[in-house]
């Protein structure tokens, strides 16, 4: 394979990245490897069966687009399971208290079908119950607490620490939030101390874990054990419910949720977008969640980005003893840095790689050179349809229910008209979830909406102007 090969690959993935957004190439892509390249054809790999599966069934098109962009005689990619290494076990493993802090205030993520490391005894019972792995780094003592994440600290500690006598005091506890924020750590952390304390059995799972065990059980013809498996577990957590897709997989998911929660045992989601945003799932899943605790985990602050990096600082000195980060250092990446906490320790990884390999100091002058392409621009603001309504109603003097309501009257069309416009030029929602949230509209309406405010706004300069004020309010 050429440096002419990786180059296109990394444009392709630059391109896949721009399509799909952020989250998404994280979630799918980010794992996928380039094994050779040939006039007609592209072989790449991936450490799992799932993602694989997933990979061909919903973004083939896709990766064969962006790659033709580059190479317009490819017309196949292949995609194959490349093999994962296990680490062995050390001579006598330690509680996961003991291990020393390697991800601090966000969430890392282990593949429950990749690479793993040292299993405890913990992580070795919660494995045979079915659980996805749990990765000995990411505990409460090593979770960082700040004015972002408090609310979600606090909820997931009092799950963790409540006994099978206690009533449940919110269920289910739905914490959400962006990447690279601390949902993973926060919900392993909680498993972790839920099954050290051997009061209940806290299983976590991951959404693609699920959707594998329920595809498996059935194929093999023992979903019903399945079922009966999950419904034993005194509390169970479930982490990117955001890409449980599929409607047997949801309507079984739904079945357990309703099971759980009415036998009084504990249910624990986290996402990344609240659950009436969760467009995929029913609406009774997500009017069930969203009659829980819900708690949102913020993005992080500087003070709280730098108590990660010091944080990150000590756990580098267990591998490396004379790595030192100069307070300056720290202070210019905390403010520099502001993404998520996966940047932050990309950053120290790399100032650390730095100093061990070439033995020179960290400076700030090395440090601004390796961290740069950390240093994003600001994300725009994630508009909601819900804030879309509110500021089209207030704007137009017209109530919300009025929007969603069945009237047709010339004060309650045009507003829902410039509502469903705005929904489709700044969501991404698609034409038929747009028309459900306004009242359960077919989408021929919703486009019917968009293409008669279109023409409006090129020759009605006072509605051009009225939409460009609305669509300021709703992104500042």
């Amino acid at each position: 394979m050429t440096s002419m090969d990786q180059e296109r690959w990394t444009r392709v993935k630059g391109r896949l990245r721009a399509e799909l957004g952020e989250d998404v190439y994280t979630s799918w892509f980010a794992r996928v490897d380039l094994e050779g390249l040939d006039e007609e054809t592209v072989r790449m790999s991936v450490p799992t069966r799932f993602l694989k599966s997933w990979i061909q069934s919903h973004y083939a098109e896709r990766v064969l687009a962006c790659w033709q962009s580059e190479q317009t005689t490819i017309g196949r990619i292949e995609l194959t399971v490349r093999s994962g290494i296990l680490r062995p076990l050390p001579p006598k493993a330690k509680p996961p208290e003991a291990h020393e802090p390697l991800r601090n205030g966000y969430d890392g993520k282990v593949d429950g079908f990749g690479l793993r490391f040292g299993a405890t005894p913990i992580s070795t019972a919660h494995e045979s119950l079915g659980g996805s792995p749990l990765d000995a780094r990411l505990t409460f003592e090593t979770f960082v607490v700040g004015r972002s994440n408090t609310l979600a600290h606090a909820a997931a500690k009092q799950v963790a620490a409540t006994r099978r006598t206690d009533s449940v005091m919110f269920n289910p506890l739905y914490i959400h939030a962006g990447v690279g924020l601390g949902k993973t750590h926060l919900l392993q952390s909680l498993a972790w101390a839920g099954n050290a304390a051997g009061e209940r059995k806290v299983l976590y799972l991951t959404a693609e874990k699920f959707m594998y065990g329920f595809a498996t059980a059935i194929k093999l013809q023992t979903a019903l054990a399945f079922k009966d498996s999950l419904r034993g577990i005194d509390v169970l957590v479930i982490d990117d419910l955001q890409f449980l897709q599929g409607k047997s997989t949801q309507a079984e998911f739904c079945h357990t949720l309703n099971a759980l929660i009415d036998a009084g045992r504990q249910v624990v989601i986290a996402a990344d977008r609240p659950p009436l945003d969760l467009e995929s799932l029913d609406d009774r899943v997500r009017s069930r969640l969203a009659g829980g605790l819900v708690v949102e985990m913020g993005s992080l602050g500087e003070e709280l980005r730098l108590e990660i990096l010091k944080s990150r600082v000590v756990a580098a000195r267990q591998h490396h003893a004379g790595f030192d980060v100069p307070a300056p250092v720290l202070a210019y990446i905390a403010k520099t840095v502001t993404h998520n906490g996966r940047d932050l320790e990309g950053a120290v990884n790399r100032l650390l790689a730095h100093n061990k390999l070439t033995g020179y100091p960290v400076t700030l002058e090395m440090a601004e050179r390796e961290v740069r392409d950390l240093i994003r621009p600001q994300e725009p603001k994630r508009v909601k349809i819900e804030d879309i309504q509110r500021v089209v109603a207030r704007q137009y003097s017209v109530s919300r229910s009025d929007l969603l309501s069945s009237r047709r009257t010339a004060n309650v069309v045009r507003p829902r008209q410039v509502a469903m416009y705005l929904a489709k030029t700044l969501t991404l929602r698609s034409l038929p979830e747009i028309g459900r949230r306004f009242g359960g509209r077919d989408h021929t309406t919703v486009l019917h909406a968009v293409r008669k405010i279109e023409g409006l706004v090129g020759s009605d300069t006072s509605l051009a102007q009225e939409i460009e004020g609305l669509k300021r309010q709703l992104q500042d």
